[in-house]
């Protein structure tokens, strides 16, 4: 994007702001359903300031203009920015201010200082918050009612259209209607009589619906009020065919024009609504003229327990998966050794043989391809600008992803090109000790991701390593790959892991300017053993791929850290193998040979 571009987009927001009484105005990454990967329209963060990554705050004042972003976007914020006037702002790194203690020390000495932000992009939790730590610094007046793109954003892209079509019951695994019938006897249980689901992908879950409204997740906008009573979904309803609309009465679903969600939620009387503050945006959660409950939706903790069906789909979607990374690998060992690949190239070549796999719908994710230095840059992705071509030496690290009608697929391998450094070969050690390590853990039903965390950085904590990012995430079923409410992570998250829960066990270390490293596997939380002391749980790896022997300095690891590879390996040589043909088989025999 050019710079210049950045600058006249600033400017004529502060034109606005000036008309509008605005000392400064804020831009979250979210969308209106606070949604984490969010559809063109609403990408403003990403339109005033010319940064792309999924995660991030904007805020301009007539004078200044910032960005906050974690850990994952550090280098690459560094580089969108570079010649704007938007000054990074690291998350969590000492002496970085927060957002209400930016805009206090610039506006703090103005009377009534007026902050602007969009209520219908900025959940109700997040204007609460803002709101009262503003008020630290002076007397402020938070407004959230205009929406500066709508006027300064000539092309704004449309909201989505994509048709939206039913999941099968034979990947859903349980119908609509009864799903409906669980969420309505969580809120009768907390006392209230209607909830309002903005959550695109709780959405489609509820209602075993997918659409195409979302980069590389099969969800689509709409809302969905559910009562003690009725169902409305509201959708614009060109996305629905006949055969659509007819399956939702079917389930008990009515549906409305998406625009009319704020009148009828300002219709509804008596009673209470539980409204998750958290997730629904500021507007719609001060639309409402009954009480309102302010606590957590009850469907991420339900989608986040696959059923039967799902757990066979994840299982039949990872073996697919696998077979399309093998022989993708074996390629690439023999395509690198040529020189004509590069970071793009290898990106494209692994699309292709996913897309020869059964029921395969997409990416789950951009595709990740770091070669050297880029591999150090955590969510890069490559650019014809940037595109690196592959050496036979060094490290790339590659985290990818396939949308398939059974499951969702979230994979990094980090894998040798060639000769490597001593430093290369420790750090990728280290990082395979942690992942092994959370990977054999057992632990007691109900135990938080946080609780869990530092099993997988220990080896690296020894050593005097850290990563920023957190160690695990959910993946959804034919869903969003990032999914919660549980994580691993150092940060408090108080989600218990309960059996039939997937998460991500992905630990990495980032040599800025030489080389990263990350290994993941998606594992399946399964029951383990009840004792007197309780039930407790274990990982069950779902990922089927071969871990590069290559780096691994064999002498850093323990017995057990060998015993756990060598039988991973095993398992993925006995369940991949019979969908190979010879020479991949053989190919795969080697790269899984048992360390001594």
């Amino acid at each position: 994007m050019k710079k210049e571009d950045i600058a006249r987009r600033v400017a004529a927001l502060r034109r606005l702001m000036k008309e509008k009484h605005l000392d400064a105005f804020v831009f979250p990454s979210t969308d209106p359903h606070h949604g984490e990967y969010v559809p063109d329209h609403w990408k403003g963060r990403e339109w005033i300031s010319g940064f792309d990554g999924s995660a991030g705050t904007a805020v301009v004042t007539m004078e200044k203009a910032a960005l906050w972003t974690d850990s994952r976007y550090f280098i690459a914020a560094a580089d969108q920015l570079k010649d704007t006037e938007f000054a990074l702002m690291r998350e969590r790194v000492e002496g970085t201010p927060s957002v209400a203690e930016w805009i206090g020390k610039n506006l703090g000495g103005q009377a009534n200082a007026r902050v602007g932000l969009d209520g219908m992009v900025n959940s109700a939790s997040e204007v609460s918050s803002l709101t009262s730590q503003l008020q630290e610094y002076g007397t402020f007046d938070v407004v959230t009612s205009v929406d500066p793109l709508e006027t300064i954003w000539e092309d704004r892209p449309s909201i989505p259209k994509g048709k939206v079509v039913v999941h099968p019951l034979e990947f859903a695994g349980e119908p609509a209607r009864e799903k409906i019938g669980r969420i309505r006897e969580c809120i009768a249980g907390q006392r209230a009589d209607a909830i309002l689901v903005s959550s695109l992908d709780d959405i489609a879950w509820t209602l075993n619906m997918r659409g195409s409204d979302v980069h590389c997740n099969p969800v689509f906008v709409s809302y969905l009020l559910i009562t003690d009573e009725d169902a409305m979904l509201f959708i614009d309803e060109e996305k629905l065919t006949d055969q659509e609309l007819a399956y939702l009465h079917q389930e008990g679903v009515s549906t409305a024009p998406y625009e009319m969600t704020s009148e009828v939620l300002s219709e509804l009387s008596g009673g209470t609504i539980i409204l998750d503050p958290d997730l629904v945006n500021h507007t719609l959660y001060h639309s409402v003229s009954c009480e309102v409950m302010p606590v957590a939706s009850p469907i991420p903790a339900m989608k986040a327990v696959k059923n039967e069906t799902e757990i066979r789909g994840f299982h039949q979607a990872m073996l697919r998966d696998g077979v399309a990374m093998v022989k993708f690998l074996k390629w690439l060992e023999e395509a690198v050794a040529e020189g004509q690949e590069s970071e793009l190239s290898v990106g494209e070549k692994l699309l292709a043989f996913r897309a020869e796999q059964a029921m395969f719908k997409g990416l789950s994710f951009d595709t990740i391809a770091g070669y050297q230095a880029h591999g150090a840059i955590v969510h890069y992705e490559a650019t014809e600008a940037s595109n690196a071509m592959l050496r036979p030496e060094g490290l790339l690290l590659l985290d990818s992803g396939g949308q398939y009608l059974d499951g969702t697929t979230d994979i990094t391998r980090t894998i040798a090109l060639g000769p490597l450094s001593e430093e290369e070969k420790r750090v990728y050690t280290l990082v395979l000790k942690g992942h092994l390590r959370l990977q054999a853990l057992k632990f007691p039903d109900g135990a938080s991701g946080t609780q869990l965390d530092a099993v997988a950085r220990q080896p690296l904590w020894e050593e005097g390593l850290n990563f920023l990012h957190g160690t695990g995430h959910g993946v959804g079923c034919y869903l969003n790959v990032h999914e919660g409410p549980h994580q691993i992570r150092m940060e408090w998250k108080p989600a218990s892991l309960r059996s039939g829960m997937t998460v991500t066990d992905e630990p990495g270390i980032y040599v800025e300017g030489a080389f990263g490293v990350r290994i993941e596997n998606t594992l399946l939380v399964t029951p383990y053993k009840e004792t007197r002391f309780g039930r407790f749980l274990q990982f069950e790896p779902l990922t089927l791929c071969p871990i590069d022997l290559r780096p691994v300095d064999v002498a850093l690891l323990n017995t057990e850290e060998k015993s756990w590879l060598n039988a991973y390996h095993r398992t993925v040589c006995e369940r991949l193998t019979p969908y190979l043909t010879p020479d991949e088989a053989a190919w795969l025999e080697k790269a899984t040979s048992p360390l001594s």
